[in-house]
């Protein structure tokens, strides 16, 4: 299966970001669950389908060291973990909108699924709020905040860390992210051992006579 090729330059680099969901957060009119759903998003690269079926029972945060989201997508399960600054935050999240065990993380008007008309809407107004003019962006892949979740793994990968541990958190695969980012795996000016690179593929002795 193909998968297209995401831009460098198409990505939102860490300052943007914050600035985009500072502007969410103090929307006012806004349904409430709209900025922790985006932030979510942001920081554990969620896919907003993934963030918006997440329940309350879906969390686990301890007082003390990492907690986790139980993720589901297409009939598949994985965990990701939480930071502590995420901890605090979906805990008081929780309490803030009197949420229960069974209520989904991020509900909507009435407790239903969140709006996505209502979030491409206020997604659309932050951009046009907070960037300039020539890095506004009119392509959509999938649901627009999407650039959120692909923002945030190419961070990952440029922090260095492990392709395989970047794919598990994900959940997509190694080689997915390569094809889908391969700017992240982009070796400029490598160095060759040709002295060492001939020996290896040279023949053995024994077969050169």
């Amino acid at each position: 299966m193909s998968v297209e090729v995401m831009e460098e330059e198409w990505l939102y680099s860490e300052e943007q970001v914050r600035a985009l969901l500072e502007w969410v957060r103090g929307r006012e009119g806004v349904e409430r669950s709209v900025y922790p759903f985006m932030r979510v998003v942001a920081e554990q690269a969620l896919r907003p389908g993934e963030a918006r079926g997440l329940r309350v029972s879906d969390v686990v945060l301890p007082e003390r060291g990492l907690g986790k989201l139980a993720v589901r997508y297409r009939g598949k399960a994985r965990e990701v973990p939480l930071r502590s600054q995420s901890v605090e935050f979906l805990r008081a999240w929780i309490s803030e909108a009197g949420l229960g065990e069974g209520d989904l993380l991020f509900p909507g008007l009435r407790g239903r699924s969140l709006s996505t008309p209502v979030c491409q809407q206020v997604w659309e107004q932050a951009q046009e709020a907070v960037l300039p003019r020539d890095e506004r962006y009119s392509w959509r892949l999938g649901e627009p905040i999407s650039i959120l979740r692909e923002s945030c793994l190419v961070k990952w990968l440029g922090m260095g860390t492990s392709p395989f541990a970047v794919a598990e958190l994900a959940g997509v695969t190694p080689s997915w992210l390569a094809r889908r980012y391969p700017h992240c795996f982009r070796v400029e000016d490598p160095e060759i051992d040709w002295e060492r690179l001939e020996d290896v593929m040279g023949l053995p002795e024994s077969l050169k006579s």
